[in-house]
């Protein structure tokens, strides 16, 4: 079957929609669908359903495993940032003790020079090294205006002018962040949650019936016995873990102020609101357009090459 000749007519003054995507350079825009968003029971570090998740006070939900291997290599990062910083320093003050001695040295050799030789010699600092090392044509002294020419062009390919600028280390944080949420993040700020699974005989009958994996289990609220899917807003009690749907949460646990399952105390700051599950509909969920600048153009092969979130 032939291609539609609207995406392949070449014979325009001007770039359609389609030939500016195949380019394969610049700002490409592309809509997210239900497929690229988390649901609610998932890690969000794996991607996959959470195996014994663990939760930060902004609603971030981990698997215990992944959440500790990160923490880990973070560390391990900051240990080899804080190790190159001290490595920095310590090149830095070796230099300026150096740069004092020849400086020291150089004092010392003209003083000797201008009292022990046959005529007194005056030194002229700003004239007596040339940085750029390039006296003209005829090897004849530059003058000011050749001098200021010469140190402030561009000229990369003359050896003296080749930008040597070092790389600096910063001094990096000290302090572990969440991976989702970007803020200060400690392993005792983490609390483990509950979800309520749901055993009903129906839903016993449709698992032996079909033949579902492991990782395909169905939660509740454990007050109002709601299945949870990725609409609703779920809270959870870091007191003891448990989960709920907004509604009951708001509504007896401030009254109460115990937990509906364990009849543990809790309070208001207890209540934990976890991040809601996508859907693709614009109306519930945020950052459903995904973007990346891409610096190669056209024969890279990336012009059709689909993006993942940003």
């Amino acid at each position: 079957m032939p291609q539609r000749h609207s995406k392949n007519n070449n014979d325009l003054a001007y770039f359609t929609y389609d030939e500016k995507k195949k380019l394969g350079y610049g700002t490409q825009r592309e809509r997210l669908g239900k497929d690229s968003i988390k649901p609610f029971d998932a890690c969000s570090l794996c991607l996959k359903p959470f195996i014994d998740p663990m939760c930060c006070h902004k609603g971030h939900v981990f698997c215990r495993e992944c959440i500790l291997e990160c923490f880990l290599a973070q560390k391990k990062d900051i240990q080899r940032r804080l190790a190159a910083h001290a490595s920095q320093k310590n090149q830095d003050k070796d230099e300026e003790e150096e740069r004092l001695m020849l400086q020291k040295a150089r004092e010392l050799d003209e003083f000797d020079q201008q009292n022990h030789g046959a005529l007194p010699r005056y030194s002229d600092k700003s004239q007596s090294q040339d940085k750029n090392g390039f006296h003209g044509a005829n090897s004849v002294k530059a003058t000011s205006f050749e001098e200021e020419a010469l140190r402030t062009m561009k000229a990369f390919w003359l050896p003296s002018a080749t930008p040597g600028a070092s790389v600096r280390v910063e001094a990096p944080e000290t302090h572990t962040v969440c991976p989702e949420g970007k803020e200060k993040l400690k392993l005792k700020n983490l609390f483990a949650i509950r979800f309520t699974e749901d055993n009903s005989e129906e839903e016993e009958k449709k698992a032996k019936s079909s033949s579902t994996s492991s990782y395909d289990k169905t939660y509740i609220c454990p007050s109002c016995k709601v299945t949870l899917t990725n609409t609703m807003s779920l809270v959870a009690l870091s007191s003891c873990g448990h989960v709920f749907c907004k509604k009951c949460g708001e509504k007896f646990m401030p009254v109460d102020k115990v937990c509906l399952v364990c009849d543990k105390p809790c309070k208001d700051r207890n209540l934990v609101g976890l991040k809601k599950g996508g859907t693709g509909f614009a109306e519930h969920d945020d950052h459903l357009e995904a973007k990346e600048y891409k610096h190669l153009g056209s024969g890279s092969g990336l012009g059709m090459v689909r993006m993942g979130k940003t």
